[in-house]
């Protein structure tokens, strides 16, 4: 899934246009997708449990996309 700057931040067209959104239901499988997409990249939230998921975390891979990473709950 992908989705636009979250109403709570300001938006900038030339740090965060765009979030693409990785869910799962396999905390294993989360991590190797934030292991692969983390070489490399500016981590703006560490993968780990979150109030409202098992893992949660956000990165910037290093050709600037903005990753969410998380386990439903």
């Amino acid at each position: 899934m992908a989705y636009d700057v979250p109403g709570a931040q300001s938006y900038d067209a030339g740090d965060k246009p765009v979030f693409v959104s990785v869910r799962g239901t396999d905390g294993d499988e989360i991590t190797a997708y934030w292991k692969g997409l983390s070489q490399g990249a500016t981590v703006v939230q560490d993968l780990a449990p979150a109030g409202w998921s098992p893992l949660y975390g956000m990165l910037k891979d290093r050709f600037g996309v903005t990753w969410v990473l998380d386990v439903t709950g």
